[in-house]
């Protein structure tokens, strides 16, 4: 079969389209045919090993997983003798654990707890957009902001792949969200559930005199003194990106209970369901930018890498080849 695979740490040009061996399910796994996966900013930071932390997942010198690709959207082609749940024909979607990805390939073995049948009048790519990133905005929203409804919610970078399920994931909760993004995005983050919207190019949503009472941050790009100044006084900031590792450390040392990273997104089989009801009757809906086929796996990183994908950027794998 066909798959992206990398050998050493670097620039997407490390990413090669090779042939390697059809993988086999374990007891408690699924092999799954791979119809389409995407690309999210933790493949870029394993590809280049950046920050040096990634190393201390994924090897010092040199990748010890040479695959990448978490998010997987496909149909089951054989299970393993301890599934119970799927069967073979069934169509997926779900994310590989962090340390096991490889999505980016004609067919993948996940663990048939991280999958779930995909929802019906979804294609494979909009089912393919969602795991990750979805995981990360549920979670960083949920359980770092302890989101609550009526609520003010303000989004920071609500046009990006985890943006854009913030912005409609708050809005399920019941709570007036505010989206931040550039002049062309407006529109769109208006159209997927945004109360309010800030051009951060004509104005500085720390500088309004509006305070929040969460703030969901997938960019990482301000202070903490920043963060505080735009909360309300019981107001949490949830920070699931980060520009550099000072700025890292700075919300570790400083942000005390106010201000704080959330933890790493965690695959789990309830909150995919719960992710998959609120796709089912459509109080989400993915944002697609663009679709790139698995051979140019390297071109969609490249473009992931701008920092200007609005919404997520999908790796389709078509299998007329085998």
């Amino acid at each position: 079969m066909k798959a992206i695979i990398y050998s050493k740490y670097g620039p997407p040009d490390v990413l090669q389209f090779e042939d390697v061996e059809k993988p086999a399910p374990n007891d408690n796994e699924v092999l799954v045919k791979v119809h389409a996966a995407s690309a999210n900013p933790a493949d870029w930071h394993l590809m280049r090993a950046e920050p040096f932390l990634a190393r201390l997942a994924n090897g010092l010198l040199k990748p010890k997983n040479t695959g990448l690709g978490a998010d997987v959207a496909g149909r089951v082609e054989a299970i393993g003798s301890n599934v119970t749940q799927l069967r073979v024909g069934d169509n997926v979607f779900g994310e590989m654990p962090l340390n096991e990805l490889g999505s980016f390939a004609e067919y993948v073995c996940a663990p048939e707890e991280l999958m779930a049948s995909k929802p019906a009048k979804m294609t494979f790519e909009q089912a393919a957009a969602v795991p990750l990133a979805a995981f990360t905005a549920l979670q960083g929203l949920r359980d770092k902001g302890q989101i609550e409804p009526g609520q003010r919610v303000l989004i920071n970078g609500a046009s990006g792949g985890v943006g854009t399920f913030a912005v409609q994931i708050a809005n399920s909760f019941g709570t007036e969200v505010t989206g931040v993004c550039s002049t062309r995005n407006l529109d769109m983050v208006r159209s997927i559930g945004a109360d309010h919207v800030i051009d951060y190019t004509q104005a500085d949503f720390t500088q309004t005199g509006q305070r929040y009472d969460l703030i969901f941050d997938a960019v990482g790009n301000r202070s903490v003194s920043d963060y505080k100044r735009a909360l309300s006084p019981n107001g949490i900031c949830s920070v699931a990106g980060f520009t550099s590792l000072s700025r890292l450390f700075q919300i570790m040392l400083l942000g005390g209970k106010k201000v704080g990273m959330m933890k790493t997104a965690k695959a789990n089989k309830e909150d995919l369901v719960s992710i998959k009801e609120l796709l089912e009757v459509g109080k989400v809906v993915p944002v697609i930018d663009r679709c790139y086929p698995l051979a140019e796996t390297a071109e969609a990183i490249r473009y992931l890498e701008t920092g200007h994908a609005r919404g997520k950027v999908v790796i389709t794998v078509a299998h007329n080849q085998t």
